[in-house]
């Protein structure tokens, strides 16, 4: 039986430089149904990942598959 994880969006950090967003930092909590896993943290996103995926199920879309590559062991290049 598949049991995926609950992830809520706690929070956005928006950076801005040279009078528009520069990176966007998503603050996250995530856990199993039984709360048996227990994840949280920020995934720094670029404007462009952001732009188009504010609405809070489409964000926590993003961060999912963010939060999967990272599990993976996926590589990124960093945001600033």
């Amino acid at each position: 039986m598949s049991q995926q994880l609950e992830i809520q969006i706690t929070g956005t950090n928006i950076r801005y430089a040279d009078g528009g967003i520069s990176s966007v930092h998503v603050q996250f909590q995530a856990r199993d149904p039984k709360s048996q896993i227990n994840l949280s943290g920020y995934i720094p996103l670029e404007p462009e990942e952001y732009h188009g995926n504010e609405a809070m199920d489409a964000l926590r879309a993003v961060i999912k598959t963010k939060i999967i590559g990272r599990i993976n062991g996926v590589e990124e290049a960093p945001a600033e």
